[in-house]
């Protein structure tokens, strides 16, 4: 994985709330169906769980996991929860951004995703990036209805053991504050025309 020169080690810091710094998911995603594509798959309908191993995609809208096995389970209102893992590549995870063309992605060594919670969680060597902003930890987990990110030094939203070398690391892009760009004066041509405008008016009236 290359290094990012602009990334800051956060010392000190154990847990990051980036509240507005990656923007929330494509909305619609939620009342998609979810396609999943794997070599195998093992079905259990009395605990309403399949298993699917081998090369395995799972797509639910523009939501798309990738990993070598998936874990689908399904509670008694029809929403799924995966877990991805294993294979010698990190399950990865991708997203489009509400209303805009530009995603959300991100990768771990596990990735559990939980679609009534609407909430995605990254176990080990976690990484998410939104458009220029980028976050690794230990843990990440992204919570899609408050569009708030949670990111530790260490495993499962713990801290990293005191002389631990494991840092929340984050890549922050500052904001436009600039204000938007006063209208444009009218031309002489346009103040001529309003003058002519203006006297036409007066010479209507006084018929």
């Amino acid at each position: 994985m290359n290094a990012y020169p602009k990334i800051a080690a956060v010392a000190g810091i154990t847990c990051l709330l980036l509240a507005t710094g990656l923007a929330r998911a494509e909305k619609a995603d939620r009342d998609k169906p979810v396609n999943i594509d794997a070599d195998r798959v093992s079905v259990d309908d009395v605990k309403k769980t399949q298993i699917f191993e081998g090369n395995v995609q799972l797509a639910k809208g523009t939501l798309v996991i990738r990993a070598e096995r998936i874990v689908v389970q399904q509670d008694d209102d029809g929403y799924q929860r995966g877990v991805a893992s294993g294979g010698s590549t990190l399950p990865n995870f991708r997203q489009k951004r509400e209303a805009m063309d530009e995603y959300i992605e991100g990768e771990a060594e596990r990735i559990e995703h939980d679609a009534k919670a609407e909430k995605t969680e990254f176990f080990g060597r976690a990484r998410v990036k939104s458009g220029l902003d980028e976050v690794r930890g230990q843990f990440i987990s992204y919570d899609a209805r408050t569009e708030q990110y949670v990111v530790t030094s260490g495993p499962n939203g713990t801290r990293a053991p005191s002389g631990s070398r494991e840092r929340v690391r984050a890549v922050i892009q500052p904001r436009n504050k600039d204000a938007a760009a006063p209208a444009a004066s009218p031309g002489p041509g346009a103040s001529l025309k309003n003058t002519q405008d203006f006297n036409s008016q007066r010479q209507e009236t006084a018929k």
